[in-house]
């Protein structure tokens, strides 16, 4: 087995895609009986190994039935255009706030360049590749669709972002989540256990609907979390309950240090430092005693600032 490939179970596999750093980006392939189908994609510069680990496992490009990215953002949907090219029978499922700009993907590459700039854009994404309109189509709430008779329940999942679903497979009893159960990297694992915080990258975090998600989530009973950032979570349904308490313990703790800081001077300074220090305050606390923390963790204190930046000003936005 390739050394970007993790045997999960089930028929599922975490392909590492090799976005920013080691074991920060997953992509998910899932066998059924010789068909395949990919959930999350990571950017155009995951293509080669996402299609390395469909050979690795002994499968054809042809064997792919679905391309499904959790939303559209481009760390988990940049390569679908991309990928497509390569897998001749494939259809991608996407939700359909998100259908658009898989078809025409020009406003969502301005709206990721708006935040990461030129540079970084080509450096990390290059050029977007629209997926075939022929061969798309939107997915609904509570809708299912089969991998060789294997069902995918698909839900609207808003919160992290409008144009969000998550993907419940019964077999292995989880969600796969995206970016609506949060973040949680492997180097943060203490003892076996996970470590987890939200993200509220910008443009449409919205607190109350990611509550609403969580629970609809937990309703299910799930055993595993399949997230992006990365990889299986959970175990047993009372660690996948455990951390959703801290996750959303950490939303209601976000919003109260944004809202304490909407009319701030430097309001966004102040935000990013108060995020960093929640985040290592809470990893101490999980007992991780290792010195990766601080440089793994600003990013996303960056981002889930802009994005509490964002939300505070719709809000005050509707209040006028």
């Amino acid at each position: 087995m390739l050394d970007f490939i993790e045997d999960l179970g089930h028929g599922i596999y975490a392909i590492d895609t090799g976005f920013q750093r080691p074991r920060f980006d997953a992509a998910y392939l899932m066998v059924e009986d010789g068909r395949a189908a990919f959930i999350d994609t990571g950017t155009n510069h995951a293509v080669p190994r996402l299609l390395a680990a469909l050979s690795a496992l002994g499968l054809a490009p042809d064997a792919v039935d679905w391309v499904i990215p959790t939303h559209v953002h481009l760390d988990h949907a940049g390569g679908v255009g991309l990928l497509m090219e390569s897998l001749p029978r494939a259809r991608a499922l996407i939700h359909p706030r998100g259908l658009r700009h898989m078809v025409d993907p020009k406003v969502l590459w301005l709206g990721a360049l708006a935040v990461y700039g030129e540079e970084e854009m080509q450096r990390s994404y290059g050029k977007l590749v629209p997926v075939p309109a022929e061969r798309a189509e939107a997915t609904h709430d509570e809708q299912i669709v089969h991998l060789a008779g294997r069902p995918l329940r698909f839900i609207d999942s808003p919160g992290h972002a409008k144009h969000h679903h998550a993907i419940w497979d019964a077999r292995s009893r989880s969600w796969f989540t995206g970016d609506t159960f949060g973040l949680s990297y492997r180097v943060f694992d203490v003892d076996g256990r996970a470590w987890v915080l939200p993200t509220s990258t910008p443009v449409q975090f919205e607190p109350d609907a990611l509550k609403v998600t969580v629970a609809r989530l937990l309703e299910a009973e799930p055993v595993a979390m399949q997230v992006t950032h990365y990889g299986r979570i959970g175990g047993s349904v009372e660690e996948v309950r455990r951390l959703a308490a801290l996750l959303l313990s950490q939303v209601d703790e976000m919003v109260a240090l944004a809202e304490s800081l909407r009319d701030a001077p430097d309001r966004h300074t102040h935000l990013k430092t108060g995020l960093l220090g929640g985040y290592l305050g809470r990893l101490q606390a999980h007992g991780y005693q290792g010195g990766a923390a601080h440089d793994w963790l600003a990013l996303d204190a960056e981002l889930n600032a802009q994005g509490l930046e964002v939300w505070l000003d719709k809000a005050s936005a509707q209040r006028a």
